[in-house]
């Protein structure tokens, strides 16, 4: 098992030491939902599909993370609250790379 340290600040304000498995196929927007860190139904609404920007994240550090696609793009062309620094959870899928990733959670529309 592969675990990566990251750090997830809430909509709260709480910065999360979390530790996140690389050999689960997981993603931040699924690592989010499960320690909680959004409140229930405010998080991933479309699934993960790039479709709703709920698990949109602003990065305060990035390590290394893949570039934005297309359809990601898109997404945050449309959504509330993006800044330069926005991505979507659900497109950024945990990997090694991600040591000492640290976001913030955006506010939910």
């Amino acid at each position: 098992m592969s675990d990566i340290n990251i750090k997830i600040t809430d909509r709260e304000g709480v910065t999360h030491d979390i530790v996140a498995p690389t050999d689960m196929s997981m993603n931040l927007m699924e690592i989010i939902r499960s320690y909680e860190l959004a409140e229930e139904g405010t998080i991933g609404v479309c699934g993960g599909m790039a479709m709703c920007a709920s698990c949109q994240v602003y990065v305060i550090n990035n390590p290394g993370l893949e570039e934005m696609g297309a359809e990601e793009d898109a997404m945050l062309g449309e959504a509330f609250h993006v800044q330069e620094n926005s991505r979507l959870g659900c497109q950024l899928h945990i990997c090694s790379e991600m040591e000492g990733l640290e976001v913030e959670i955006a506010p939910y529309p």
